[in-house]
């Protein structure tokens, strides 16, 4: 009986070490293939033969150097890793920085540098307007008083938060609003539902706030550095001034068309379980009443963040305010947060560091392009391609290569690296400069194929909804649609607005 008893023991143990045993050797074959892939396509591209030069409509040659190659291999490789999500997607912000060092692509000072870059720490402050929101009560209000407007029609809610975000992107930096939405979409999303796991309105709820802010943005200077630095950018080569008002003019239909198609895109591929949701508007009605009178630091709060949005607003019309470092406003109000005790150390260990690493690693291999000619490299031989093409098509073209690379590198970066080449190319094609512009404008916007093509993507990739995998797929049929809207505006809507598009024939 006891040696019966004592198998039974060891055949349970060995069992149990067997489960233990497969859970311990259990091997991930698509993680690491694509480990290996990222790796692959980095080796492949550093250590191949050198390649040929590009060459720009003026004759002028540009050697690939083996620190532009060195570029191009970690852009490969984090292109894949960034795409399969093999590792987090801050550690993989963290390889590139290394990746530069130990391959002596750029210096480790130079390199690791951009991690803490101005844009970078816009993005952190912008993070803590979203958290502080969340802690003040701030954001259920928001959410509460707008769910009780648009009713409890999910189509409806999905058109309010859009209309929303893309408003608040005329006055506020795009990263800003998406920031200030997130925690507003995510209590939102828990009055959907009660499952923390995805659900295919939450897919559309972020995604699609994420889009809308790029659309958005397009439309006036104070929704995105880019519009300003392009526009002064075009002023130096072609010594014609754009004003804040005739920027707007040209973008307001394209950007609010592109907001309302992005409304119906959703609609269509991340068509909400619930039609509505039942009793939403009561409810909503009564939780806002439950909230009570405005806290000390609600009211507090209301008045950092206007003063912070009114500065950086009108550092663009007062002389004597276009000094002061956006960056800096933004941090201001991340002290004053901590200062009136409206935050304090705890919330500071939650901020998601994940996030930040992702940009900081953006800003790194985006500078890494630059400077070593890579990007100039990519932008000549893209754009030779089209120098014989139609008018239509090689506008298209500038604006299909600004809004891949935008996806990759800083979205001012992609235009400065390839308007001079088109503004060069566009004379002999009878095509107008103007025309170049703002077309490269548009698809600068609106990264949607990766989260490092702009802050609000990685923001909304917070909420756990989504896969960086299934941001891609969502992404593809998106940037046809834009450059279908692109095609539009260039063809249609802004003639009749009265820009010139084609040279006249003399």
């Amino acid at each position: 009986m006891s040696q019966t008893h004592n198998t039974t023991v060891e055949n349970s143990e060995l069992a149990v070490a067997k489960r233990g045993l497969g859970k311990v050797i259990h091997i991930d074959w698509k993680r690491i293939f694509f480990i290996l892939l990222g790796i692959g396509l980095f080796a492949l591209i550093y250590w191949c033969p050198p390649w040929p030069d590009a060459i720009d409509p003026m004759g002028e040659h540009f050697v690939l150097s083996q620190q532009a190659k060195g570029a191009l291999a970690v852009f490969g490789l984090a292109a894949v890793w960034w795409v399969f999500e093999v590792v987090p997607i801050g550690i993989t912000s963290i390889a590139i920085g290394t990746l530069q060092a130990l391959f002596l692509i750029r210096k480790p000072s130079v390199a690791f540098k951009d991690f803490m870059d101005p844009s970078v720490l816009f993005i952190f402050g912008s993070i803590v307007i979203g958290m502080v929101f969340t802690k003040t009560g701030l954001t259920k209000r928001l959410a509460y008083k707008m769910l009780s407007i648009v009713g409890e029609k999910t189509s409806m809610i999905y058109l309010g938060c859009f209309v929303m975000t893309a408003a608040l992107t005329h006055v506020m930096a795009h990263t800003a609003v998406a920031a200030t939405m997130f925690p507003l979409l995510m209590a939102i999303h828990a009055l959907y539902s009660e499952d923390e796991g995805p659900t295919r309105f939450g897919k559309g709820l972020f995604i699609g706030m994420a889009y809308v802010a790029g659309a958005g943005s397009i439309i006036t200077l104070l929704g995105a550095a880019r519009g300003a630095v392009a526009l002064g950018f075009y002023k130096d080569i072609m010594d014609v001034d754009i004003s804040f008002f005739q920027l707007t003019m040209y973008m307001f239909p394209i950007g609010w068309l592109m907001v309302f198609l992005l409304w119906a895109f959703f609609m269509v591929f991340c068509k909400p379980e619930k039609v509505r949701i039942e009793g939403l508007k009561d409810r909503a009605k009564r939780m806002y009443k439950e909230l009570g009178a405005w806290s000390r630091n609600e009211i507090a709060t209301v008045v950092i963040v206007l003063a912070t949005i009114l500065i950086i607003a009108l550092k663009n019309f007062i002389p004597a305010l276009s000094g002061f470092d956006k960056t800096g406003i933004m941090l201001c109000s991340t002290i004053a947060f901590f200062v009136f005790n409206i935050l304090n150390l705890e919330d500071l260990e939650e901020i998601p560091w994940n996030i930040i690493l992702l940009f900081a690693g953006a800003m790194s291999i985006g500078f890494c392009l630059w400077e070593t000619g890579a990007a100039k490299w990519l932008a000549v031989n893209w754009l030779q391609l089209f120098k014989d093409s139609p008018g239509i098509i090689f506008i298209l073209g500038m604006a299909f290569f600004v809004m891949i690379m935008t996806n990759f590198i800083m979205n001012v970066a992609a235009i400065a690296i390839s308007l001079p080449v088109a503004l060069v190319i566009a004379p002999y094609l009878g095509v107008t400069g103007e025309v170049i512009l703002f077309s490269s404008l548009v698809t600068a916007g609106m990264p949607f194929l990766l989260l490092v093509g702009a802050a609000p993507n990685a923001i909304a990739y917070n909420s756990k909804q989504f896969s960086t995998g299934e941001f891609v797929m969502y992404g593809i049929p998106a940037s046809i649609l834009l450059m279908l809207v692109t095609w539009l505006a260039i063809t249609v809507i802004w003639p009749l607005m009265g820009m010139t598009t084609q040279i006249p024939v003399s």
